[in-house]
């Protein structure tokens, strides 16, 4: 199998309820904070989409999202593409109780449908991602 088509699963634990890191991950002025600085405005509702661009230097990614599944403070589903280019995957974010902390999963799938030739889709490019935005920016951001 070709590693591109394996699913992308990002694990982090939190000392924190699952309310709190449900707000964190769907309200867009926290997400702002860890996420993406551009998010224009974020709806956790199944149909909501945002657009926005991302400078990587070489290349220009206008990011569109769009909410595929809701469950309050469980799970949120999003459809993310780019404009003008060929590609579509879903990212969800899974929220679970463990005792007093709350485990985030992120699931990542569909990178092979992506352009092979872009270096920002590689697998490990998208891993790294992840683990930059789950186990760094949000976990110092909810250590505040």
């Amino acid at each position: 199998m070709n590693s591109r088509n394996q699913i992308i699963v990002v694990e982090q634990t939190f000392n924190k309820p699952k309310e709190e890191v449900w707000s964190t991950i769907t309200d867009p002025n926290k997400m702002r904070e860890w996420f993406f600085e551009n998010i224009p405005d974020f709806i956790p509702e199944v149909g909501f989409e945002t657009r926005f661009n991302v400078d990587a230097g070489e290349r220009q990614f206008m990011h569109i999202w769009k909410i595929t599944e809701v469950i309050p403070f469980e799970k949120i589903v999003y459809n993310w593409r780019y404009e003008n280019m060929y590609g579509n995957a879903f990212v969800s974010f899974e929220l679970f109780d463990r005792d007093i902390e709350t485990l985030l999963r992120i699931t990542n799938l569909g990178l092979e449908t992506f352009p092979q030739d872009i270096p920002e889709f590689s697998r490990e490019s998208c891993t790294d991602g992840w683990e930059y935005f789950i186990n760094q920016r949000l976990k110092e951001y909810l250590n505040q």
